[in-house]
């Protein structure tokens, strides 16, 4: 708000009255989101105008997480950076929201706690940070390869220990491979099932609904079809009577991707309805350079000449040996699928090696997301899981899960698995070195207690008395820990316990970048809100 004279009034809070406020925040989010951890971790209700009755149940961190605001400006900032670390995550590995948000949570409390007027805060949150980059390369060493064995129990364990789930996930991963994508759409029906392909996925459906031809699924499906690749406009039927005619004489199927004004998508419609002909138009997928790519990549692997404006080629000179083929399409309202049974050519291996350099050297996240759906649409393996349920609140809260589960067996074949509830880090916690520089022992201390949080809270969401557990563990053997869902000890990697390298290295990060800069804060500046304005 403005004041008459056109100030915005504000807040001000300064050092431990300013922090205090701040772990207000932290603990608050925190207490609802740790809740959620491990395979004995309970569901959260959120109040949601979004669904149905107004209520989302899960046990998604990053969902609990971004449901959270409080009315204090100052311990809703803590919320605000609490989600940050829960989002960078979430983003990134796709999973290990709820860790983040605890090891978040545990180095500032930590910090508070340990650091004193005595310690240089500079050099302590330095020494955190040299402390955690160790810590990274012991997790990247420690790691291992994720084996088709081990996919079920990624995909279990990132799915709340849902085997059912896990196994649905682990064989659409095992068909698609590495590369591959796996996506996740909402079912029609309660039933929760996955569907492999070898193929491209086009996120652009027909421009007609004429073009059905299977009513029940409301799909133009075709097999043995020919086709055009183009980003022209083509606003007369004439522009392609090229392809049109022997198509038509040879009874053959054709497939347009390419932008058909109203004219010529009618015209190719009433030849469908009236004559029996097999023909069906989507538009080019994405929007600026994106599109020249993705179009680049269609052509590719359909083994079409691709017509582009962009380099001045002309639509009016095509011909039939410009079409590429596929063995069938499948084209929804929004989607489209286009299957190829032959194996990968010389020139497509080709560009996935380029498209991968490119990957290598590319730091931003959004384009690193969009090279590896190239690289996974050019491999031509394309796996979706349908996920069902019996309400709408059941299907968006399996839904979530079943995203998180997909994220991370993706995040574990990219770079390795290690032991699983938070035994990993709680496995490489620094020793505490009385003699060394004082700050650099706080740091430690603060580490110590930080990396063993996760384990912690796993096994008191189990009700499972830490000491005793810890007393039996083995510090010699870096993968023995305690099974909390079937109580037992034992090597975790040979009872499915695992976690994806990616999903804590990246939590990690992100924890310890948003706590050091709590932890760095002496002042904090708010607007005034118009309660307290009233108050005054």
């Amino acid at each position: 708000m403005q004041t008459e004279s056109g100030y915005v009034p504000k807040n001000l809070d300064f050092d431990e009255e300013g922090r205090k406020k701040l772990i207000n925040g932290i603990t608050a989010i925190s207490k609802a989101v740790k809740s959620t951890l491990g395979p004995r971790g309970r569901t959260v209700l959120i109040e949601s105008p979004s669904h149905t009755n107004g209520i989302t149940v899960t046990k998604d961190g990053v969902t609990v997480a971004r449901s959270v605001a409080l009315l204090d400006p100052v311990e809703n900032l803590a919320i605000q950076m609490m989600q940050e670390a829960a989002g960078r995550t979430a983003t990134s590995a796709g999973d290990g929201t709820t860790t983040a948000i605890v090891l978040t949570e545990a180095l500032v409390k930590a910090g508070e706690e340990f650091i004193t007027p005595e310690n240089n805060v500079t050099e302590v949150i330095k020494n955190i940070n040299a402390i955690t980059s160790k810590v990274i390369i012991q997790l990247k060493m420690k790691s291992k390869k994720v084996s088709k064995s081990k996919l079920n129990a990624v995909a279990s364990i990132s799915a709340n220990n849902d085997k059912e789930l896990g196994t649905i996930i682990a064989k659409a991963y095992e068909q698609v491979g590495a590369d591959g994508i796996v996506t996740v759409e909402k079912s029609m029906t309660a039933e929760t099932y996955a569907e492999v392909t070898n193929g491209i996925k086009i996120d652009r459906g027909y421009t007609t609904p004429l073009f059905i031809n299977n009513q029940k699924k409301d799909e133009c499906i075709l097999e043995g079809v020919k086709v055009l690749v183009c980003d022209q406009e083509i606003t007369n039927i004439l522009q392609i009577e090229n392809i049109l005619k022997p198509i038509i004489n040879k009874n053959e199927k054709l497939l347009i991707i390419g932008e058909c004004n109203s004219n010529v998508v009618n015209t190719l419609a009433a030849n469908v309805v009236r004559n029996g002909l097999k023909f069906c138009n989507i538009v080019p997928p994405s929007f600026g350079y994106k599109t020249h790519e993705l179009m680049q990549d269609i052509a590719l692997s359909v083994g079409a000449k691709y017509f582009s404006e962009k380099t001045g080629d002309d639509l009016s000179l095509v011909n039939e040996s410009d079409l590429g083929y596929a063995d069938k399409i499948i084209v929804g309202k929004d989607s489209t699928v286009l299957i190829k049974n032959q194996d990968m050519t010389e020139e497509i291996a080709d560009r996935i090696k380029q498209l991968k350099v490119q990957q290598d050297n590319t730091t931003h996240l959004g384009d690193r997301k969009f090279i590896n759906e190239r690289i996974a649409s050019l491999a031509g393996s394309i796996g979706c899981i349908y996920v069902g349920g019996n309400s709408d609140v059941e299907q968006k809260e399996k839904f979530d899960r079943v995203d998180d589960s997909v994220c991370a067996v993706r995040s574990a074949l990219q770079e390795g698995i290690l032991p699983g509830g938070g035994l990993a880090l709680r496995n490489l916690i620094p020793p505490a070195v009385a003699t060394g520089h004082k700050d650099m022992f706080v740091a430690e201390r603060i580490m110590q207690k930080a990396l063993r949080s996760p384990f912690f809270h796993i096994l008191n969401n189990a009700g499972v008395d830490m000491n005793m557990i810890e007393e039996e563990l083995m510090p010699a053997d870096f993968s023995y820990g305690y099974d909390v869902k079937h109580e037992k000890f034992g090597d975790m990697y040979k009872m499915g316990v695992i976690d994806p390298l990616k999903v804590t290295k990246n939590a990690l990060i992100n924890a310890v970048s948003v706590a050091t800069t709590i932890l760095s804060t002496n002042a904090i500046i708010t607007h005034k809100r118009l309660n307290e304005e009233t108050k005054a």
